[in-house]
């Protein structure tokens, strides 16, 4: 499934094969702690952000419920108003260890269920990635997590979770911009109904200045941030992108209000293979 990207806005959401809406832009987490993460949380809920990604490898949980509720109780807003997305680390992976996992990050982000929960990669293999999707299934029907997917799955990998899945996967979230296209992966994705977020999709600040995306600056009159969001976007993807700094976390919320032309959107499809995080997904 590709996002649809005619008139969207931050307030935009995308219908998973769930039967669940996730907003079409998330804000990351990683590398954010203690005081750090619940102020960056507040503050990007505070901007129309509705959309937070964690993981249990974070250690920041917790905080990132702690944001969401101060948020609820200072603005009257609701607890689904917030769409909060957590992952199953390699080490807990297994049937009882996720089941563990799982009871453990509800009790640390204390939001009462999980919005999305992820295999955060396929790397402990093929008996424990199956023993893992089968206890969050349970989980699914047990109301403790509405929608499940995957994270760093190559097609094999999906290939392989739908000869026992019961219940579709409906996210990959790869890192994945205009330096790591993984078109035939995302395409896959796509024509099977699970929707791809981009992590490091403005590749933390390290292709900013290569000329491709200055020429797009300079053309729009944007960021690079926001050049590289919006690619994200129109590609049918949703990205999610982290800071801790208000300001940029305000500037790559303005995405919305332009387009960038087919043309300009071929030009930033390059054929390197630029990993800014990690990638597992050749793994076996």
């Amino acid at each position: 499934m590709a996002v649809p990207t005619t008139a969207l806005t931050l307030q935009s959401r995308v219908k998973l094969s769930s039967g669940y809406e996730m907003p079409v832009l998330g804000f990351g987490v990683y590398m954010s702690f203690g005081e750090e993460v619940i102020n960056a949380v507040y503050h990007a809920l505070k901007v129309g952000y509705r959309h937070i990604d964690s993981a249990t490898l974070y250690e920041n949980e917790r905080e990132v419920g702690v944001a969401i509720k101060k948020w609820i109780h200072d603005t009257g807003g609701k607890r689904e108003d917030v769409y909060f997305t957590t992952k199953v680390w390699d080490t807990d992976q297994g049937y009882n260890n996720t089941k563990k996992a799982i009871n453990w990050s509800l009790r640390e982000c204390d939001l009462g269920y999980i919005d999305l929960y992820l295999i955060h990669s396929p790397n402990p293999g093929k008996q424990l990635r199956k023993e893992t999707w089968l206890a969050m299934e349970e989980a699914v029907r047990d109301g403790k997590i509405r929608s499940i997917g995957v994270s760093n799955y190559g097609i094999k990998h999906l290939k392989e979770l739908m000869t026992y899945a019961t219940i579709k996967p409906t996210v990959n979230q790869l890192e994945v911009h205009p330096f790591l296209t993984r078109k035939e992966l995302v395409e896959y994705c796509q024509a099977n109904d699970i929707v791809v977020e981009a992590f490091c999709p403005i590749t933390r600040g390290l292709k900013f200045k290569d000329q491709r995306v200055q020429a797009l600056v300079n053309k729009y009159k944007r960021t690079p941030a926001q050049i590289l969001l919006r690619w994200s976007l129109q590609r049918g993807m949703v990205p999610l992108p982290k800071s801790s700094t208000p300001k940029r976390i305000e500037e790559n919320a303005k995405v919305f209000d332009f387009a960038i032309d087919p043309v300009d959107m071929e030009s930033l499809m390059t054929n390197e293979y630029f990993i800014v995080d990690w990638d597992p997904t050749n793994v076996a």
